[in-house]
């Protein structure tokens, strides 16, 4: 089945202002795209954080079909969902993750859908989404959407792989002074009217040893900021990378373990670290060393930890991500959601948050930037760098001057003849530019083509879909 989308060519200067869409909500946002000289004839989307929206900047393209867009979010903080410059576009905003029936119900409307962490997008949701161009994980994971799914589908899916590295790095460096100095238990004694000032089992983190699990964005970050502390920094990661600073490579998970006093982990969740630090792993740990993770909930088997804590083989342990967590704020965190939720809250010098690493101002602001612009570059151009389970694909923009250019976006199936079958039909016009890709089992074919009246778009696009490795076309004006 193909889905084709045909918009006139419309212009505007740049816009740099928060926009303000008609009939929608006093929310608006803070749009950080600049339109090159001709803007997207298909829907752009500008998301962003703000905390005070100020005076909107009304300009507006027009499309030749309204589209949807759906965004579901966890948190019901100031971060708002709009679209850039298209008045008769649908935003609907959700406050709340939806459950998988909620998505099968209510996703074949929309054209794009923007989601967080605990929105679950499946086999199941896509097979409904029978309109569904473009996922935006307003994130840095992706495991919450069936990816495989999704690009047969011929959908790409992006998201914000760096936007908050700089946050969760600071959150862990700000954990591993609380820890050593048991501050969240001098703080919650002294609230509730106890006075206990001791120095016993309190340290300095200058001079100790922390072990990096996973040196990527956030790893080495986090790297320079603890030398920054006087820290002896290692850290273990499935490839060899060049360290910052003095950080040093170690050999194996077991050798970083036995030496590290801090042990912080920034791993995706992958078969392979699923309770990648269970009863051996942390039997390996220093005595008295500390346990962090701010990456995902199932890398760690918490029964596991509880021991170590109980037992006093470890100090104390920061957790903020959990295998199961709340859908909303508000929602209990007890043993119904994880059995062993209520002894876990109970051991001293434990910290529990609800999954803040990224929740910070500058985080969500550039997360929403980021994934706005990829999602916009892709609707209105086709263009899918930055897709995670996508063939990368760019072109350069069509100027204002090429008024009788059409781009074409082909999705299909990566099978021999696809290439020669598209050529054929573009074979009664000049291919200005064409650049083509493939990841899996999916390629993805981008062409620009001059001297094509209104009158052959219907041709053009009906030799195009007639291939069997059709996955989708869309052809851009």
């Amino acid at each position: 089945m193909s889905r084709v989308i045909a918009s006139p060519i419309h212009s505007s200067p740049p816009m740099t202002a928060p926009i303000a869409i008609p009939g929608a909500t006093s929310r608006s946002v803070g749009a950080s795209l600049s339109p090159p000289r001709r803007p997207p004839s298909t829907t752009g989307l500008a998301v962003s954080v703000v905390k005070k929206p100020s005076t909107a900047v009304q300009k507006y393209y027009t499309l030749s079909t309204t589209r949807t867009f759906a965004s579901s979010f966890s948190k019901t903080s100031a971060r708002m969902l709009s679209l850039h410059s298209v008045p008769r576009y649908n935003v609907d905003h959700f406050t709340r993750a939806m459950s998988e029936d909620e998505l099968v119900e209510k996703i074949g409307a929309y054209h794009a859908i923007g989601i967080r962490s605990k929105t679950k997008i499946t086999a199941r949701v896509l097979k409904a989404a029978t309109k569904l161009l473009v996922i935006g994980c307003f994130c840095i994971g992706t495991n919450q959407v069936d990816l495989q799914s999704a690009a047969q589908a011929g959908i790409p899916v992006f998201n914000s792989p760096f936007s908050n590295s700089r946050s969760v790095a600071e959150l862990v460096m700000s954990e591993l002074v609380v820890l050593s100095r048991q501050l969240f238990e001098r703080a919650y004694e002294l609230r509730t009217g106890i006075w206990n000032k001791q120095s016993k089992g309190c340290w300095e983190v200058r001079g100790k040893t922390l072990g990096i699990v996973g040196y990527g964005h956030i790893g080495s970050q986090l790297s320079v900021l603890a030398e920054s502390f006087g820290m002896r920094v290692l850290f273990h990661d499935v490839i060899n990378l060049m360290p910052l600073g003095s950080a040093r490579q170690v050999d194996s998970l077991a050798t970083l373990l036995a030496e590290s006093d801090f042990v912080t982990l920034h791993v995706p969740e992958l078969p392979e670290t699923i309770n990648m630090i269970s009863k051996q792993e942390l039997a390996g740990m220093k005595k008295g060393a500390y346990l962090i993770n701010n990456a995902r909930g199932k890398v760690v088997d918490i029964p596991a930890l509880v021991d170590a804590l109980k037992s006093g083989q470890l100090a104390g342990a920061a957790i903020d991500v959990f295998p199961s967590e709340p859908a909303s704020n508000g929602a209990p965190f007890d043993d119904q959601l994880n059995a062993w939720a209520s002894t876990l809250r109970n051991i001293p010098n434990v910290i529990l948050s609800p999954h803040i690493g990224g929740s910070t101002e500058e985080a969500q602001r550039m997360i929403g930037e980021e994934v706005s612009q990829a999602l916009s570059r892709y609707l209105g151009y086709g263009s899918t760098l930055g897709a995670v389970n996508f063939p990368e694909v760019d072109l350069r923009a069509i100027t204002a001057e090429q008024g009788d250019h059409i781009r074409v976006c082909h999705v299909h199936k990566n099978q021999p003849g696809v290439l020669r079958a598209v050529n054929e039909a573009f074979s009664s016009y000049n291919v200005e530019k064409q650049y083509s890709d493939s990841k899996g089992d999916i390629a993805y074919l981008m062409a620009d083509i001059a001297q094509v009246s209104p009158r052959d778009i219907n041709q053009l696009r009906a030799a195009i879909s007639a291939n069997p490795a059709n996955i989708l076309t869309r052809l851009l004006a």
